[in-house]
Order: structure tokens, then sequence, then C-alpha cells
């Protein structure tokens, strides 16, 4: 077959697609998105009419893989590492379910926090919802992995999660295809009660899930994805894994004295991990996020035996690996061949110029500046750079949807004004249900919806919410009067502040509105218009 220059998150598209794959569910999140993007894009995908719209969030993309597994069909669902907390009670709940058609979770995990509120290793869900796991050590694992993962799963009848990084979701490399499997046809499970949780049947469920974990580690221990590679010198023991395997490969690009055991598939080969630490004196670590395995090793597998990594100081605790990293645990230096001017100096991200958001900001601190204790609970998008320098407009940044609730609890706390500013795909992701809960006790908060029509924070996705926000609001049950809409445009600067003020002192909820396509993808628009 053909080989191709791919992101891992290219080659896990292009390996799904290749591997039957029937529907990816997803919501945009750095570094997840290019996955769903590539089938989006792939002439492939159409053909074979495969479902690709984006999700209104990880939660209800994770029910939906699920709704396609019942059907029989093989599903893909893609979010980054913060994404797994949404779904956890869909995802851990599969582990009771089990599946019909495979089911591959995909994780992406942000170690260093390049774009992310925390460094959260997906791996620890894989092991609390007890389901088989993959993680690929470079970009030709990972289409190989996303190929052959929905028979993993379907053989062993769990979803699998697929937990990759930063590092090598958006690094290239060369990946040779195989030959196009054909999709599943309909058909439905043959114990009609699996998906049915209710307690009965599901203490009969957690049971089945307890009995397969054997199945799960032998298959583990027979996976082309581990290996164990021997060593002269027993000294140490190296077990690498995931893109730690790559890192640990470039120290010795002639062959490594020590023995390696490489781990790219869990739970822990347990007769791999027992030979290493039964045959060397000491065990180094190498894994990229948590020491998830470090941990393991410490609790179960070598107790009293001599584990070294993240938690010992040998690599470092907190920020993603890296092949210098590796280097200095072994006691060598990597030495660049280029250095980076000492004039160069880190420049923070910003708001675009002629961005909406930076118009709304600025209205709202002139408005803000009249009051002595106003604050702004904020969330996730763009308009989270309104916490920067020159703007320094907002108070918090917690997760997703935490800016509506936030305000309201502070508000019930006698905090006034209390504002919240969310965007318009975080509202349809999670501020819903928050926006009900003010609606119900007609909180005395002002919420400002920032649209610009898109998910701009990860590229410019469509966003669930356009075209509806003001029908969301009214289902909702906002009072019609106190929903309100502006273009943040500077000539229309001060509309924008008068509307602000009379709405804050409002004693009510009220939702505003300002509204103006994001920048980026009004310029693209005109690009392709132009072609």
């Amino acid at each position: 077959m053909q080989k191709e220059l791919l992101l891992a998150d290219e080659a896990i598209a292009q390996g799904a697609i290749d591997g039957g794959l029937s529907g990816v569910y997803a919501y945009p999140g750095t570094p997840s998105t290019e996955i769903t993007e590539y089938i989006q894009g792939s002439k492939q995908a159409r053909e074979r009419n495969i479902h690709s719209r984006w999700s209104t969030n990880e939660k209800t993309a994770m029910e939906a893989a699920l709704g396609m597994s019942f059907a029989g069909k093989r599903s893909l669902v893609c979010m980054k590492h913060v994404g797994m907390n949404v779904c956890a009670d869909a995802f851990v709940n599969s582990g009771m379910t089990g599946i019909n058609g495979g089911v591959i979770v995909l994780a992406a995990d942000d170690p260093s926090m390049h774009s992310s509120q925390n460094e959260q290793d997906s791996r620890f869900y894989g092991n609390f919802a007890m389901v088989p796991m993959l993680e690929p050590s470079n970009q030709q694992e990972a289409y190989d992995m996303a190929y052959t993962g929905f028979e993993l799963s379907e053989k062993l009848g769990y979803p699998v999660l697929f937990r990759i990084v930063t590092r090598l979701a958006h690094s290239r490399s060369g990946v040779e295809r195989k030959s196009t499997k054909s999709q599943n046809e309909i058909s439905f499970p043959k114990d009609p009660r699996q998906f049915i949780l209710l307690p009965a049947i599901a203490r009969q469920r957690y049971q089945v899930l307890l009995d397969s974990q054997e199945a799960f580690i032998k298959a583990s221990e027979e996976s082309a994805f581990n290996k164990y590679i021997d060593g002269k010198n027993k000294k140490l023991g190296v077990i690498a894994c995931g893109i730690g395997y790559n890192y640990l490969m470039e120290q010795f690009p002639e062959g490594c004295e020590y023995p390696i055991l490489k781990i790219s598939q869990y739970p822990l080969p347990r007769k791999l991990v027992e030979k290493i630490a039964n045959e060397c004196n000491e065990l180094l670590v190498i894994e990229d996020g948590y020491p998830f395995v470090e941990q393991n090793l410490k609790g179960y597998f070598a107790s009293g035996k001599n584990i070294k990594g993240r938690l010992d100081g040998t690599l470092p605790r907190t920020g993603e690996l890296n092949p210098d990293h590796v280097a200095k645990a072994f006691g060598t230096i990597n030495k660049s061949a280029y250095q980076i001017p000492s004039l160069v100096k880190q420049r923070p991200p910003q708001m675009c110029q002629g961005c909406g958001h930076r118009d709304m900001y600025e209205a709202l601190n002139k408005v803000l500046a009249e009051y002595k204790d106003g604050k702004v609970f904020s969330d996730i998008g763009c308009y989270t750079l309104g916490a920067l320098p020159p703007l320094r407009a907002i108070n918090s940044c917690v997760d997703m949807g935490a800016s509506i609730t936030m305000a309201k609890g502070a508000s019930d706390a006698g905090l006034f004004p209390a504002v919240a500013v969310i965007g318009d795909s975080t509202f349809t992701h999670s501020g819903m249900t928050g926006l009900l809960d003010a609606v119900n006790e007609n909180s005395n908060i002002t919420v400002i919806i920032s649209d610009n029509e898109t998910t701009a924070m990860t590229g410019g996705q469509d966003s669930a919410g356009t075209g509806k926000i003001e029908s969301i609001c009214l289902g909702i049950g906002v009072d019609p009067a106190h929903i309100r809409v502006v273009v943040p445009l500077k000539k229309n600067f001060e509309e924008m502040t008068q509307m602000i003020r009379e709405e804050i002192e409002y004693k009510g909820l009220s939702v505003i509105i300002p509204r103006r396509e994001c920048m980026q993808t009004l310029t693209r628009k005109k690009k392709a218009e132009k072609k």
C-alpha cells in the first residue's frame, strides 16, 4: 500500500476509515481536533458515507457513538483530555454495558498545558472504567492501532480507550496504509438487556466486567504493540510507554544495553512486567503525563524494587516529556546545534485585531469601572484571553460552562454586579443548564454570550448554537425583554455600554448577545469567494 506523510491525528483518522469506521463523534479540542477534520475532508469518508458532524459536547458524542455501536457499527469518539471529564458518565458506564459494534474513545492529553487547564492523564480514566487501552509510540502505530482497534474492541466486548499526547498528535511521519475493510452491517446485541443499566442488570454486568479483566491482561501480554527487548546490562530495566519509547530510542540509535519493556497496550502486561522486574536490579519508567505505570509498579508489581521515574525526580514531575529529559535520566545531555537568541522573548497569545470580543470587553470594562466590586466570570474560548493585558477583564476561567454558574453562586453570596462571559459554542456545550438554574431563581446576574458564530479557539469549526442563541434563551425561560443583541463595533461603543449598564441595573437575570463573525472565519470565507 502507499505511504503517506501524516500527523498522528491524521494517521488515526485514516486508520479508522480503513478499519471499517461508520461514524466519528467529537467536540473540537486541541490536540484532537485534526482527527475529525481529516475525516470531514476525506473523499474516501464521503464515499463511504461516514458520519462526521461535530457533536454539541463530549458527552453527547460518547452517547451517540454508543448508539451506533448498539446498531452493530464501528464508531470513533474524539476529544481532548478535559473532554473526558465531560463524557465520564457515559464513558465509565460503557465499561458496564460493553459494546456491540467496536468503539474507540480517543483522548488527546496535553502535558505542559499548551492549550489546557490541567495536565490530566486519561489512562486513569481507562483504569477507572476497567477497559483496555492503547497508547502509540509513533505515527505508524497510531494508524495501526486505529486500524485494528475496532476488532480488538469487538473481540473483548468493550470500548477501547486510545490515548495520545500533544507532541505525537502534532508531529508527522511516514505511514504505510493497509487495505480498507468493509463497514459492519446493522446488527443488535445478543443480550437484549445489555444496555439497560437497571441495578439488577448492572450488578450482573459489573461481574461480567470483572471476569473480563484476565482476558484484557492476556490481550496485552500477547499484543504486538507490547514487546520485551533483552539487554546485557541487568543493572537497570527500562519500561517505556507510548511516545516515551520513541524518546528512548533516540538516545540509543545503535541499541540499548539495558533490557527494555515497551508498553503501548494496557492493562499492564503482567508477565512481561514481572519478567523485567525479576531480571533487573532497578527500573526506570519513562512515560509522558502522570506517573501512571510507576505508581502501579510501586503498589503491586514490583514492591520493594528501586523504581525511578517522575516520582523520585529522575524525570520531571510536571510538563511534557522530551528527549532531553530522557537523556538526563541516563546521565547524558543532548546538545542542540541551534540556540534560541537571548533577544527572542516569548509573546503571549492575544485576541485578533478587529475581534468582536475586544470591543465587548472594552465596553464592559468601562461600565464595571463605575462599580466598586464588579466581577466577571469567564469561560473557555478566545475570549479567555481577556484575562491578559491590556484588557485584564476577567476574574475566573475554570471549565466549560462555569461562567454562568459561578456568577450565579457569587450573586447568591451577595456579590453585585456579577457578570458571566461565555462564547456561543461553549454556551451550547455546557452553559445552557447553568442558565436554566439562573432562570429558575431569576438570579441577579448579567450573562454576556459573545457570539462569533463559530468554535474559533480550535480553528473555526461549526458551532451548534449558530442562529439559535436567542431561541435557546427564550426556550429556557429568559424574559424576552432582557434578551438583547448588539453588534460589537467601535461605532456601537456607546450603545454597548448603555446596554450593559441597563442590564446590570436590572434586578434579575438578563442576557446580552454581542454578535459579530470571527475575523478568521470571515477572512477565509472571503478568500474562498474570490477563488
